[in-house]
């Protein structure tokens, strides 16, 4: 194109060198930039310079030519190696980082129920003859509760790490709106009897490809973590709607809202404990919101939070719907 379209005959050699730097920058190791090389050194030799369609390494233009892009392939496989694993560095290392905070989050969190599980039941076991059978259901049902609160730790950590890992793979199935929001509240309600959830959902038939488990469990995180956080609230609403080909979750409330500190990282798993001090209230911190974007992520769906003007905050997802 360049000899017969434009008259071009200077600047041929050119173009094989940013094919061969190209070719060398978007490959995986020296292998394929030092082969474009070679090709791009026998092709310019062979076909654009004289003599033509001959080969004839004894001229220096044509050598030299031919150890240019050799070096520019080395050089620049070189380059993007480097980078590539500097990339691979990082990330490792902010994985590593994510690791040590959900490490201190778990330790500090089981610290408080174990505590108390241990207390309560140390405390059946030496005071047990003397005490009341209401005293007895009171301390039982405290180590129920603690239990059960356990075991919805461990679910979230196993959820997490087996959807980071790759051994959970995400199958899809069709599934009806109304009937995973019936699920949901069935679930948060035994739980939170008396919390009130306000539902906002269309009329007619949304379906959405999901895997129903997680998502039930994503939507029941968010609500326990209002009704745990969410100082002042009176207002808890479940509202779902549709744009175009998506379909938006969003679970707001009218409490104490989340310090814009916390937002950037609210869903990152970071942990900072301002008081390392055990007492009765389980902070969760934050790992529930962690498996949460793990969940919604491997849904090729993408959430987030933020304040409201009026007071409170809203948590927003969004998944695709079926065509």
């Amino acid at each position: 194109m360049f000899q017969y379209s434009f008259g071009v005959w200077e600047h041929i050699t050119t173009v094989f060198v940013f094919a061969v730097f190209l070719i060398s920058l978007l490959t995986d190791g020296y292998l394929y930039g030092v082969i474009a090389a070679f090709i791009g050194t026998i092709s310019v030799n062979y076909a654009f310079t004289f003599p033509y369609f001959a080969l004839n390494f004894t001229i220096p233009v044509n050598l030299i030519s031919g150890l240019v892009m050799i070096a520019i392939a080395v050089l620049t496989s070189a380059l993007t190696t480097k980078l590539k694993n500097h990339e691979a560095t990082k990330a490792e290392s902010e994985k590593e980082r994510m690791r040590a905070n959900l490490l201190r989050a778990v330790s500090h969190d089981l610290r408080t129920p174990l505590t108390t599980i241990y207390g309560s039941g140390t405390t059946l076991l030496e005071n047990g003859d003397a005490m009341t059978e209401e005293q007895k259901n009171m301390i039982i049902t405290g180590i129920k509760e603690d239990s059960e609160w356990l075991i919805r730790m461990v679910e979230n950590l196993l959820s997490i790490t087996r959807i980071d890992s790759g051994q959970i793979k995400i199958i899809k199935t069709p599934t009806v709106l109304e009937e995973l929001i019936d699920s949901v509240m069935l679930k948060f309600k035994k739980r939170f009897s008396a919390q009130k959830v306000e539902i906002e959902i269309p009329d007619d038939m949304i379906i959405i490809p999901m895997d129903a488990i997680l998502i039930e469990q994503v939507i029941v995180n968010i609500l326990e973590n209002a009704v745990l956080h969410a100082e002042g609230m009176t207002c808890l609403t479940l509202s779902v709607f549709t744009i175009g080909n998506r379909a938006v979750f969003e679970i707001k409330d009218d409490g104490c809202g989340i310090d814009q500190k916390r937002i950037e990282s609210l869903f990152c798993g970071d942990y900072t404990p301002e008081d390392e001090v055990v007492d009765s209230q389980k902070k969760n911190a934050g790992i529930g919101l962690s498996v949460c974007a793990t969940i919604i992520k491997a849904h090729g769906g993408d959430i987030k939070a933020e304040n409201l003007k009026d007071g409170g905050a809203v948590f927003r997802f969004t998944l695709d719907t079926e065509e």
